[in-house]
């Protein structure tokens, strides 16, 4: 009993360590806090932009759908790899969903994940996003190749990777949005 008075303190932080890290409650904090602390992407200087030297990727749609990425040249392109599992990726996702409301006609959203179909197709049912998941069918661009999720790339109608964030952001931003107003005039 005595050992219990004297450690109850180092008790409670590990029960809540193991909380935090082993269930599901553990889960739903870090995407909460993943929405609320996250730093903004910053458009890539000219002189450091990398072109995508080709735009052969093949990926499926949720339908089984072959989609290839050569029909999205000359577009404003948003291409966002994500998984279910990844508590940055879902805090994010509410943002992507208004933005996608609101510019998928001006711009393509690919939101790649690392998922099997099935557990996407129930996550997105679940939370009541719209937007088109797709999965890779080819091998990635080179230009495109992060070991990190989420991360996220906005390439410019000229084939320029004018932003990539790795991590989790509010992409239905003010800035966001007008940067995305102009790539779409350019």
């Amino acid at each position: 009993m005595n050992f219990l008075k004297k450690n109850k303190y180092t008790i409670l932080f590990i029960a809540l360590i193991l909380i935090l890290f082993f269930t599901p409650i553990g889960f739903q904090v870090k995407v909460l806090m993943n929405r609320y602390v996250h730093f903004s992407p910053t458009e890539i200087p000219h002189e450091k932009r990398v072109t995508l030297a080709n735009y052969n990727w093949s990926l499926k749609n949720d339908a089984g759908n072959n989609i290839d990425f050569n029909q999205f040249r000359n577009k404003v392109v948003v291409v966002n790899f994500w998984a279910t599992w990844c508590p940055p990726c879902v805090a994010e996702m509410p943002s992507f969903q208004d933005l996608y409301e609101d510019y998928n006609s001006e711009v393509v959203f690919l939101f790649v994940a690392n998922d099997k179909a099935k557990k996407v197709q129930t996550f997105m049912r679940e939370q009541g996003y719209s937007f088109p998941n797709y999965y890779e069918n080819s091998i990635t661009p080179p230009e495109l190749v992060s070991n990190s999720l989420p991360t996220t790339f906005i390439i410019n109608k000229k084939g320029d990777i004018v932003m990539k964030k790795k991590g989790a952001y509010n992409w239905n931003s003010e800035y966001i949005r007008n940067q995305l107003n102009q790539f779409i005039q350019e």
